[in-house]
């Protein structure tokens, strides 16, 4: 992950991403560089508008990794048959939503701070 951090720290500065900046980069960071992983990158980013892959990722809906989690909760206990099982889920539920909600704006606001 260090190695697409620094590629989006060059793209932020408006520097060129190549093997020269992003060894700089990484090496400020006190990342060990692996030269075959810094070319890697710089190959797979050439023809890449790296300002438009992070807007298409922001638009993804957070929510959809914890939504399948807890479908698979609910599976678990109809198979059960537990009926005490449920009213506990359903308790866990609603406290939970707000968790939830707090968590996606805490990361959402740190990744605002550091690329501004």
């Amino acid at each position: 992950m260090e190695y697409v951090y620094a590629a989006l720290i060059l793209n932020e500065t408006d520097a060129e991403i190549n093997e020269a900046n992003l060894t700089d980069v990484l090496e400020a960071a006190g990342v060990d560089v692996e030269e075959s992983r810094v070319k890697a990158l710089v190959a797979a980013l050439e023809d890449v508008d790296i300002d438009d892959a992070v807007e298409q990722a922001a638009a993804v809906p957070a929510a959809t990794g914890g939504a399948a989690g807890g479908a698979g909760g609910a599976d678990e206990s109809a198979d059960e048959g537990g009926d005490d099982d449920e009213a506990e889920e359903a308790d866990a539920d609603e406290g939970g939503d707000d968790d939830d909600d707090e968590d996606d704006e805490a990361s959402g606001e740190g990744l605002g701070e550091l690329f501004g």
